[in-house]
């Protein structure tokens, strides 16, 4: 039995909004999605489609559209501070396996496959950019909301989709909300492509639990970054955009780190899409309350690092929308959707022992060691690698809903 509520806004635009519109709107609801940005965000870096996420993208019917957005990434390439070769591991060649997945796709790519499918036919979602959720109230089994620039209006439910510091969410779960630094800072920007670059996900490590990555996008670019570990304590979930303050805390933090790292700081000097935050994961005690619910990483957060973030985002949509069309009442779909994804998501949130100080280590020797662990695993039998680095992605009995068929 379908719920006779149809009317849904959705707070975020990045992957999990947009999916969770393209469902609904596919069983006949009328989804609208509000976004902070003025207009669809269509940077990030890479991001891959794993396990049963890679099954929801082609009941999504868009697996050849996200397959000819691949950034063509070959394979991972862990390097030394002169660019010789430490260790060398293919791309997997299944849903699930290998460190470069079988679907490396740019974030910015992947959401705008999604929202375009969804803006086509006759019943395009509605997008509201440049405006946010500032206050929600539930009377007469609808949802008041307020806009920060558009007038009141009422929906029948509300679903936060807006990220790891999502106000959406703290409208309604204040501190009950846990977010968990990995006391983990990572930059994230676009530099021009140079003829040293290979069709590889290159990987750098420097004392100081510091790493530098270049990774090929398929633009004429390169997307890199910049990690180190922090203090015990650092605020998870904290962003900060390309400035001068961030530029000058960059080079003092990795100026003398070696390898590519100069042609990195000049490229974000120069960069639009310069991007640091704070590395956490959320932890929600439910995901929803009355008639306002969690996705995404609002309501659990996993963190860049389990490669498990836009995984959860589709599947966690696919399920909410399912439950939500096969149940008659909204509190027993919510509590359905939890049910089927909250085993998912506890898997995906136990990060490997040591994770993430195993991949950045402060000393030389440190650094020595893991390098020795990835040259015997890269000695290994490919499928083997593959298995080792691949995350908890097909954890889940995905359902079969109507949406679907």
């Amino acid at each position: 039995m379908v719920i006779c509520m149809t009317r849904v806004l959705i707070s975020g635009a990045s992957i999990a909004g947009p999916a969770l519109a393209f469902w609904l709107r596919r069983s006949g609801w009328d989804p609208v999605v509000v976004e902070r940005a003025p207009e669809l965000r269509t940077g990030g870096q890479n991001i891959d489609i794993r396990g049963a996420a890679r099954e929801v993208i082609r009941r999504m019917g868009l697996d050849a559209a996200v397959a000819a957005a691949t950034t063509g990434e070959e394979g991972t390439e862990f390097v030394g501070r002169h660019g010789q070769v430490v260790a060398s591991f293919p791309a997997g060649t299944t849903d699930s396996g290998g460190v470069t997945g079988e679907r490396e796709i740019l974030r910015g790519d992947l959401s705008r496959t999604i929202v375009d499918e969804t803006l086509a036919g006759d019943r395009p979602v509605e997008y509201r950019y440049g405006d946010r959720v500032v206050g929600l109230t539930e009377r007469d089994e609808q949802v008041l909301v307020r806009f920060e620039h558009g007038p009141d209006e009422t929906f029948d439910l509300v679903v936060a989709a807006d990220g790891i510091g999502s106000s959406t969410r703290d409208l309604v779960f204040g501190d009950e909300v846990r977010i968990r630094s990995l006391d983990l800072q990572v930059t994230y920007g676009t530099i021009p492509r140079d003829d040293s670059d290979k069709p590889l996900w290159r990987w750098y490590n420097a004392p100081g639990g510091r790493s530098i990555t270049l990774r090929p996008d398929p633009h004429g670019t390169t997307r890199a970054t910049l990690t180190r570990l922090t203090d015990a304590g650092t605020r998870a979930g904290v962003q900060d955009r390309s400035s001068e303050a961030l530029l000058a805390r960059l080079r003092a933090d990795f100026g003398d780190a070696g390898w590519e790292t100069e042609r990195v700081l000049r490229g974000f000097e120069q960069a639009d899409d310069l991007y640091s935050e704070s590395v956490g994961q959320v932890f929600a005690p439910i995901w929803a309350r009355g008639r306002v619910a969690l996705l995404g990483d609002a309501a659990w957060c996993a963190a860049p690092v389990s490669g498990m973030g836009t995984s959860l985002s589709l599947v966690g949509a696919y399920v909410l929308a399912g439950e939500l069309v096969r149940h008659d009442d909204h509190g027993a779909a919510f509590a359905a959707y939890e049910r089927v994804m909250r085993p998912y998501v506890d898997q995906a949130q136990k990060l490997p022992p040591g994770t993430p100080r195993l991949a950045n280590p402060r000393t030389r020797v440190g650094i020595a060691a893991f390098q020795t662990g990835l040259r015997v695993a890269a000695a290994l039998p490919s499928w083997v690698g593959e298995k080792v680095f691949a995350p908890p992605a097909e954890a889940i009995d995905l359902p079969r809903y109507a949406t679907a068929s």
